[in-house]
């Protein structure tokens, strides 16, 4: 199917919304359920920084047995760059949350995040409870995310986050330059299995919607998306001990944005906590989606 094609095939099964945030930000929200028939619970899902829709590929099954509500962070996928640039902070992403459930007339649910995602849900649960039912953490600790990044080099935190934080500071002076570069690039079946061979990303189970969501990422300047990842990288870790939602968290071995290590600590240092491990990298739900989404399906039974 051509790239074209199945875009249009994955966003017949979308329903775009325009919405304000508290501080007048117009924000692309999103459902898999544009129909209302799915007859399951719902989830608000806190993606992953900048990334999309079709990094799900069991939520966009019309058999997924889950509403899922979710956006596009500030100046992604259609939502507007903040009047105040400096308002990209995950503080700001919570606010945008809580903007998008009341629009969906949702009072409480269970969160899903992926990645920064994570940053974000917790923040919320930590400062709005009664709005959390329950947090799906994958591939995600709950703050400090920058000191978890490269961990299978065993890197100690302090020098992960400043290797890490320096890269995104030069991505933001050189990301202007190199996002008409980015925007062209040639995303094809043959990229996609250079990318699934890297160790940053596993063979995933459905290429062509991994095209569809590499070529949505790339819509966004590299220097913007840096932006909001040096904004986040100034995230502390939530104080879970503040936390009564049952959690779940889900790592990957290999995942070398978000350390399966540290996951495991904060799941041991939630009240209701609990860990599993797949063998993946941080795009684990692309990779294993089936797995992912029966785990979901088990946490939100488990709740009930």
């Amino acid at each position: 199917m051509p790239l074209s094609a199945a875009r249009a095939d994955v966003t017949s099964m979308l329903e775009f919304r325009d919405i304000l945030s508290d501080d007048g930000t117009t924000l692309r929200a999103w459902t898999n359920d544009p129909d209302g028939v799915i007859d399951g619970p719902t989830v608000v899902l806190c993606n992953g920084l900048g990334t999309n829709a079709f990094c799900w590929p069991a939520l966009l099954d019309p058999d997924c047995g889950v509403r899922i509500v979710s956006w596009n962070h500030r100046g992604v996928g259609g939502s507007d760059r903040p009047a105040d640039p400096t308002h990209v902070e995950i503080e700001n992403f919570v606010e945008d949350g809580l903007s998008v459930m009341d629009h969906f007339g949702i009072d409480a649910a269970v969160l899903m995040g992926w990645s920064m995602g994570v940053n974000t849900m917790f923040e919320l649960a930590s400062r709005h409870p009664e709005r959390v039912r329950g947090l799906f953490a994958v591939a995600g600790v709950p703050g400090d995310t920058f000191s978890t990044m490269l961990a299978p080099l065993h890197l100690p935190h302090v020098v992960a986050h400043a290797v890490t934080v320096n890269l995104a500071r030069t991505m933001t002076i050189a990301g202007k330059a190199l996002s008409p570069i980015a925007r062209r690039l040639p995303v094809g079946p043959k990229v996609i299995a250079a990318l699934s061979h890297s160790g940053f990303m596993f063979p995933v189970r459905d290429p062509e919607l991994a095209e569809v969501a590499v070529k949505e990422f790339l819509t966004t300047p590299l220097d913007w998306y840096f932006h909001l990842a040096l904004s986040t990288s100034r995230h502390a870790r939530v104080r879970l001990s503040s936390i009564t939602a049952p959690a779940l968290f889900v790592a990957a071995t290999f995942d070398v944005l978000a350390g399966a290590r540290d996951m495991a600590t904060a799941a041991a240092r939630v009240g209701e906590g609990t860990y599993v491990e797949l063998r993946g990298s941080h795009f684990i739900q692309m990779e294993q989606p089936e797995v992912v989404h029966q785990l979901l399906l088990d946490f939100l039974d488990r709740i009930g």
